[in-house]
């Protein structure tokens, strides 16, 4: 089978990109062939024609339409997975696919078919204002950190909506949770036209894997602030946080003596700090379609305390492979913490519990089953055959 993958990479390396070459890996290794239309926000800058160029070609950009139908006239293309649409790609792409009568699956780790800003998500807190055709209140709220950016956020997503040119064309819609798939049928996608595909938990070193650990750890920004005033409430428990947070200078002079700030890990660094960890927070605030971090927590055998929102609780099983909190509220995330902290045996089950999760139902072979089931459905919903392999 030839598949072709659509995306638009971000500025700088993202979970978008790892999962698209996540998605060629397991094509390749199961014999398939993989074709690229690329296209990077590296290459945006700070010059004003780029940006201006960025702002239309994420509307609407011919040089991508054309770009895809030269490609799809060269080689034989079986079906089109796009990922990233924008800005140098734009939806303009699908056209050509659908003309072929190709099977197109478009990935949609966030919300970006319903909200301008993909995240449900401005100044901290869930906002849906933008639902049912009100995109202008991402220009209104600024959601995108840019009147201007905001304003071609908000222009490429209500042309999107207006004429169709990704819900008419794309035949199966692939999102990462149950809770996901919800938002999208209550956005107007037809159940029938949306599959689920996990991802994978990354895979942890045997020796580091298991162990009671000696921190409260939590990985990257989203819900910093809660995860300090929980540290702040248990001075006697060491809290220790993986990430850049130079650009939360309020967080790094607000936080009590029990929080170490580790910096951004990676590789073996990243792998040393899971094996410290005793219990992983995860208190987020937002609709988290699928977090990687915590199925590598989950990964290396540890139990998880997260905050019971988007998908979360079908990842994290309450009382089993951890514990559950209420989203922005750090009276009880701290309450969680301190319950699991005292009880190390409870707190290693869970993390064992965890561990055989995320082997098996987020392991590679579960996700190459659930790609390729997509990939069938693909075929069957645009009348085409699955070619011989």
């Amino acid at each position: 089978m030839h598949v072709l993958l659509a995306h638009n990479d971000y500025g700088k390396f993202s979970g978008e990109e790892s999962a698209v070459e996540t998605i060629a890996h397991v094509l390749r290794s199961s014999g398939h062939d993989v074709h690229w239309l690329r296209r990077s926000s590296a290459t945006i800058g700070d010059t004003f024609s780029r940006k201006a160029e960025a702002f239309l070609s994420g509307i609407y950009s011919a040089s991508a339409r054309h770009a895809m139908a030269e490609l799809l006239d060269r080689q034989p293309i079986d079906l089109v997975q796009v990922q990233n649409l924008y800005p140098f790609l734009s939806p303009s792409i699908l056209k050509p696919c659908r003309d072929r009568g190709l099977p197109i699956v478009m990935r949609c780790p966030n919300y970006r078919l319903f909200c301008p800003n993909g995240l449900h998500l401005t100044k901290g807190a869930v906002c849906e204002r933008c639902l049912g055709g009100r995109e202008w209140n991402c220009v209104i709220h600024d959601c995108a950190g840019g009147r201007l950016k905001s304003l071609g956020y908000a222009a490429r997503n209500a042309f999107a909506r207006v004429t169709g040119m990704i819900v008419d064309a794309v035949t199966l819609f692939i999102v990462q949770s149950k809770f996901q798939k919800a938002r999208f049928v209550a956005g107007g996608i037809p159940a029938e036209r949306i599959g689920i595909l996990h991802n994978i938990a990354p895979a942890a070193p045997p020796e580091r894997i298991g162990g009671l650990g000696s921190l409260v750890t939590f990985v990257e920004e989203k819900g910093i602030r809660d995860f300090i005033a929980a540290a702040r409430a248990m001075p006697d428990i060491p809290f220790a946080v993986a990430g850049a947070v130079d650009d939360i200078a309020d967080v790094l002079a607000s936080a009590p003596p029990n929080v170490s700030f580790r910096g951004f890990l990676k590789g073996a660094e990243l792998d040393a700090f899971y094996a410290e960890t005793r219990i992983f927070v995860c208190p987020s605030k937002w609709f988290e379609g699928f977090p990687n971090v915590i199925v590598q927590a989950m990964a290396f055998a540890k139990p998880v305390v997260a905050t019971r929102i988007g998908a979360i609780p079908e990842i994290v099983d309450d009382g089993v492979t951890g514990v559950l909190a209420i989203p922005g509220d750090p009276g009880d995330l701290a309450a969680k913490i301190r319950s699991l902290w005292q009880a190390p045996a409870r707190a290693q089950a869970m993390g064992a519990a965890g561990e055989h999760k995320a082997r098996t139902a987020y392991s590679a072979a579960a996700f190459a089953r659930q790609l390729f089931a997509i990939y069938d459905e693909a075929f069957r919903l645009a009348g085409r055959q699955l070619p011989a392999t």
